[in-house]
């Protein structure tokens, strides 16, 4: 007998015509903390209903098509007048279930810990709506973790939460008298309150942490004591701001003495924590880079600088398209995910599918086209072993054989600028080359107004330029990068593009390999780091350091 899941799917047969409830927490930011019974859960969700602030970590795992209520947004000054203001979630909730709806309901952190969520599992008990529950994990437990700020040594001390938007004065009274650690979940205008357990019996020198956005690239976490935090926030001018919805967690307790989170401080100490990167290509073009640049704790904006639009004339398109089906190529070349895409694109016109590569060789400049080819359905013969890119292409490709090679004709579908390398490398190895335009690259619209001023006021920490063409152009859509962004070139011919336009290049990638490019800036970003604290200086990202930049970081 096979083991089955305690819980039951939303997609199970047993729900089948009746509505269904699935109560999820989202964590406390980092949408990495999404179970895999979570993202079952949203990829088979018909209607979502998610607090604000985890509805981008939600939502990106729920199939297309998901219906996304908003919910009511409390008025704070109708409620202080008397006016009651309902919550609209469970009203919410009830209606898309009573209609058989797969519902997801969405909370930060954990539904076990959200009385909202409790009341409105409640409603659905009552009403015979099935519901299921979905751990997350919970802000005042994940939090902590992030911050680099263990909870419980191995002597197993003792650990106590507390909500200090509800908590009264027996409860500060009772942790005020462990010796234990104390994990308060407050807000920036009453965490500076520590007086409470200072007269509750906590001694004013007892450490203590907190931090702000917790596992988010918004992170920060402060090292104080009881006695002091009030006056070290208002040293840093670290104030409430808009964004604010996110709970502030304070640790007090030895465990969060500075000297142990120096050492534990794994999530705030990537090379790249923070940073705003600039990314000058599309999403679908970005996609495996902007996840590298994450993996460094970047945050990356994608803004594309370049169109992709068909051939002016489509003829010779259709003819080489033609011949590929008829055998009139032995080998296709494909130098750019836009290439595959383009083929792609006429063979569907003409009814095709993958299986007209049969008997052709296929070959891919690199990783990143090779998987456009196999979502597409063909498996490449050639990707270059060495450099990702034409020159080491032809260093793998093979000489044209009259005996092996039955046909000595290559299709290179490309764009509109010229391929010389690769069309002369080819003719050299004794092939014959039909050079023909798939596509045509040109300049695409100037970004929205903000993200225009952020490259010129220098709002973004480092930009990712991965060809010549990348610069020209996003200096002719949004003008030039602010002189405190850090400039990365994929290669000299970049770099020298880049100067010629009066940047300062200070990364160079090793490879032109856009992931080596951004292995380089986290080696730049980690050698800037070290520099500051060898200096005993704050880390500062470089938008930082821009003219009338606020230091202070808040949530």
């Amino acid at each position: 007998m096979n083991p089955t899941s305690p819980t039951t799917s939303p997609l199970s047969p047993a729900f089948a015509g009746h509505g269904h409830v699935t109560f999820l927490g989202a964590g406390p930011g980092d949408p990495g903390l999404l179970t895999l019974r979570a993202v079952e859960a949203l990829a088979g969700a018909d209607v979502l209903i998610a607090e604000p602030e985890v509805l981008d970590v939600v939502r990106g795992h729920a199939r297309a098509g998901v219906s996304t209520p908003e919910l009511a947004v409390v008025d704070e000054a109708s409620t202080a007048a008397g006016v009651p203001v309902l919550r609209d979630a469970a009203n919410l909730v009830m209606e898309a279930a009573r209609g058989g709806r797969r519902v997801v309901r969405a909370v930060t952190g954990d539904p076990g810990l959200d009385g909202n969520a409790g009341a409105e599992m409640l409603a659905c008990a009552a009403e015979g709506i099935p519901f299921e529950v979905v751990p997350g994990v919970a802000t005042a437990v994940g939090v902590p973790a992030y911050a680099g700020v263990p909870l419980r040594d191995a002597q197993g001390t003792d650990v106590r939460f507390v909500d200090a938007r509800t908590a009264d004065e027996r409860c500060w009274n009772e942790v005020g008298a462990s010796d234990g650690t104390l994990v308060v979940s407050t807000t920036l205008d009453s965490v500076a309150a520590a007086g409470e357990l200072v007269a509750a019996g906590r001694k004013p020198d007892t450490p203590l942490t907190v931090t702000i956005a917790g596992t988010t690239t918004r992170q920060r976490t402060w090292n104080a004591t009881l006695g002091t935090i009030a006056q070290v926030f208002k040293q840093g001018k670290v104030l409430p701001s808009p964004e604010g919805h996110r709970p502030v967690i304070a640790v007090v307790g030895e465990r969060s003495a500075p000297a142990q989170r120096d050492q534990l401080s794994w999530f705030e100490s990537k090379p790249l924590f923070g940073w705003r990167v600039l990314v000058p290509r599309t999403k679908e073009q970005a996609a495996s880079l902007s996840d590298q640049l994450r993996s460094y704790g970047a945050v990356p904006h994608e803004v594309p600088t370049i169109a992709v639009e068909p051939p002016r004339t489509p003829q010779q398109m259709e003819r080489a398209v033609k011949g590929l089906v008829t055998g009139r190529y032995e080998w296709i070349a494909f130098t750019s995910v836009n290439a595959v895409k383009a083929v792609r694109e006429k063979f569907e016109e003409y009814g095709l599918d993958a299986r007209a590569f049969a008997g052709i060789k296929v070959a891919a400049v690199g990783e990143q086209t090779a998987a456009a080819l196999v979502d597409f359905g063909v498996k490449p013969d050639l990707v270059p072993s060495g450099e990702q890119s034409a020159a080491g292409l032809l260093e793998d490709w093979p000489p044209y054989d009259p005996v092996f090679d039955p046909i000595d004709r290559v299709f290179l579908p490309r764009a509109d600028i010229a391929t010389e390398t690769l069309v002369a490398g080819l003719i050299e190895l004794g092939w014959e080359v039909d050079d023909v335009t798939a596509y045509r690259t040109v300049r695409a619209s100037p970004p929205p107004a903000d993200t225009r001023e952020a490259i010129k006021g220098g709002g973004f920490d480092a930009v990712l330029f991965t060809s010549s063409s990348t610069v020209r152009n996003l200096v002719g859509i949004a003008g030039k990068p602010h002189n405190v962004t850090v400039i990365a070139c994929i290669g000299p011919a970049t770099a020298k593009t880049a100067e010629e336009h009066g940047l300062r290049v200070d990364v160079l990638s090793p490879e032109p390999s856009v992931h080596k490019l951004a292995e380089a800036l986290a080696d730049f970003g980690t050698r800037r780091r070290e520099s500051a604290l060898e200096a005993g200086d704050p880390v500062t990202r470089p938008s930082e350091r821009r003219p009338g930049a606020r230091r202070r970081r808040t949530t």
